[in-house]
């Protein structure tokens, strides 16, 4: 990455007018977003970020960088492209959890089993907000919307369950209410080498207005949110008093009086079985239970561009530098009259 020179916040700021609903959590994750990139050290000229389609995809228009606004669930697919071929960039992808979880779930999976270099924000509101409420593939069974009238039959995605099974070497979840945690996990996101995915909890107040505000209210977070934090047991509650055990691979809460502080479980974003922090990411039933927050984990694990180097390398310490002409014209050839 080249040398940056000092920024601020407005150099990140576009000239764009803002086009989100008065009071969307888009405009908090934004500004987190534009207050974090000086920290980054990173160059304006060398950051792309790549959307698809619906109210988060607009991102790049408000960050004053390279960006492209592609078509619906792509943005994972053409941000593979453009980091295998300038290594030299920082590529971020933005998408809500319908652009991300239904027409681009595929593309999603494969980035992540690839562990591409990609930074990936994932804005969950559970709901189609973009063309006006229809249930998403995170959207709880039951919900009625314009195209579940009836209530979602469907059982929805866990967005941190589906990062860990396509075994993603960076998992976090934040949310839009906490301007400092997103700032920290986007931040190590941005700097963990391969494919890094952040689930944003993120409020749509038009169409499904306080989705997760029994988990985010700020009195609210003590006792809902479990902070995950490497190295530390994982507990919760206003006074610690509350904590997660594994009781033969199941996570479950816990009264710390009950069975001691040396029976919670201590997390390892670093450990390279997923399974565990598989687990941390069923606990919470539904978006009124206690829910882990934070980073799930950080595993290091080869960076897809790196280890095409290795191979383009190997190649030609074998054959010798190659040749496009002599490639095309090598037998077999026909003739097409």
């Amino acid at each position: 990455m080249s040398d940056s020179a000092v920024t601020t916040k407005k150099d990140w700021t576009s000239d764009q007018e803002v086009r989100w609903c008065p009071g969307c959590g888009d405009y908090s994750i934004l500004t987190a977003m534009q207050l974090l990139m000086p920290e980054l050290g990173t160059r304006r000229e060398d950051t792309v970020f790549v959307s698809g389609i619906g109210c988060a995809a607009r991102f790049p228009y408000y960050m004053n960088t390279y960006g492209l606004h592609a078509i619906h669930g792509r943005s994972p697919a053409i941000a593979t492209g453009l980091a295998m071929a300038r290594r030299d960039l920082d590529v971020w992808v933005v998408g809500g959890d319908g652009d991300m979880l239904s027409i681009g779930g595929n593309h999603l999976i494969h980035a992540l089993r690839r562990n591409v270099n990609l930074t990936i924000l994932l804005f969950n509101n559970q709901i189609y907000g973009l063309t006006k409420g229809q249930y998403s593939p995170t959207s709880e069974v039951g919900k009625v919307t314009k195209s579940t009238p009836m209530g979602s039959l469907d059982t929805p995605f866990n967005p941190i369950s589906v990062a860990l099974g396509a075994e993603a070497s960076f998992v976090a979840r934040t949310h839009d209410m906490d301007r400092a945690h997103m700032q920290e996990v986007f931040g190590r996101a941005h700097n963990h080498r391969g494919a890094a995915i952040v689930e944003v909890y993120q409020n749509c107040n038009v169409f499904n207005d306080g989705a997760f505000a029994a988990l985010t209210k700020k009195d609210a977070r003590a006792e809902m949110l479990i902070p995950l934090q490497h190295g530390e047991p994982v507990r919760f509650g206003p006074q610690a008093e509350r904590g997660v055990i594994l009781d033969d691979g199941v996570a479950r809460i816990v009264s710390v009086d009950d069975v001691g502080v040396d029976a919670l479980h201590v997390h390892d974003e670093t450990a390279e079985d997923l399974s565990v922090a598989f687990a941390l990411s069923r606990l919470a039933d539904d978006r009124h239970s206690p829910t882990p927050i934070g980073v799930y984990c950080a595993v290091d694990r080869l960076e897809y561009g790196g280890g095409i180097d290795a191979q383009i390398a190997a190649a030609q310490a074998d054959r010798g530098p190659g040749d496009l002409d002599a490639l095309l014209h090598s037998l077999p050839t026909w003739e097409v009259n």
